[in-house]
């Protein structure tokens, strides 16, 4: 706060906050927030097929579980192939095309949907990569650099941005003792979007440093491993609701189509906001952003 003279009176005026961030950016910071911290694919998938997510995934057998994680681990291996070698630099005012990726996705959760779990290991990849080509068109949109790797594997992150849980988790789910494997996952990846990327951050650089200097990428190399390892048991969660959606008798191949599409238009949204934040950090800072961001948590 400052002081105008205005007929000898001193007046205070306010000055706009030392962030500098104006209106509409720290509206684009609340926006993103409510997409990281609350709009999880759980609810949208239980108002969908009109049963909630837990009761179907309680429904899956277990051996469907093992075929989840491998289509999981394969499809981020593909993906971290796409990453490395297929995503450059698009035109800079062609905005994102993610309309024909939801078509396409939608095309392929029709198979899903038609074959169910048996038909995950030749359609999560699919997917999977539709997915990170609209979430690099997005980074492009948002000025990300497609040519630093770093972005590239930034882009990988969105699969680590879901936790699988619900928007809001009821009070006093303190303990395990009860609870379904599916539930105990559920809590240990219940953690907000900068707990993520810090949990993230060692992982990536620990990555981009290894493929920087690889000649030939080895994918059981260890940074390797845990980079997908972090991303996989978070991806996992949220791949298995769509599953079990999808394996709910009455869906079929429309509803598989329409559930893909969800899945895909969830993961957009989770990287418009992600690389929302990154933009406001590459220009304010860091800290000024997160503490705007966990302001709006009081």
């Amino acid at each position: 706060m400052t002081q105008s003279h205005d007929e000898g009176k001193l007046i205070p005026v306010t000055l706009s906050p030392p962030s500098g961030l104006t209106p509409a950016e720290r509206a684009e910071i609340v926006e993103a927030r409510e997409i990281l911290e609350h709009h999880g694919i759980a609810d949208r998938l239980t108002r969908a097929i009109g049963t909630p997510i837990s009761a179907s995934m309680r429904l899956l057998p277990s051996s469907v579980q093992g075929l989840i994680q491998a289509a999981v681990d394969r499809s981020l291996t593909k993906a971290l192939d796409g990453a490395i070698h297929t995503l450059s630099p698009a035109d800079a005012e062609q905005g994102p095309r993610l309309r024909g990726n939801q078509w396409m996705a939608g095309l392929v959760g029709a198979a899903g949907g038609a074959f169910g779990p048996a038909a995950l290991a030749a359609e999560l990849p699919v997917s999977t990569i539709l997915i990170l080509r609209s979430v690099a068109d997005i980074a492009r949109s948002q000025g990300e650099d497609l040519e630093k790797l770093e972005t590239r594997l930034a882009c990988l992150e969105v699969f680590a941005l879901d936790s699988g849980g619900p928007a809001s988790k009821p009070a006093g789910k303190a303990t395990s003792r009860g609870k379904t494997p599916a539930d105990v996952t559920e809590d240990a990846t219940e953690i907000g979007y900068f707990a993520v990327r810090a949990a993230m951050a060692k992982q990536v650089a620990g990555a981009t440093k290894y493929l920087a200097s690889a000649t030939v990428i080895d994918h059981s190399a260890p940074p390797l491993v845990r980079f997908i390892s972090e991303i996989g048991k978070r991806f996992g969660v949220v791949v298995g609701q769509k599953v079990a959606a999808q394996a709910v008798p009455v869906i079929g191949a429309i509803g598989g189509a329409l559930i893909n599409s969800y899945f895909i238009d969830h993961y957009q949204d989770l990287a418009r906001a992600h690389f929302t934040i990154r933009r406001l950090e590459r220009k304010y800072g860091t800290l000024v952003v997160q503490r705007i961001y966990r302001g709006l948590q009081e």
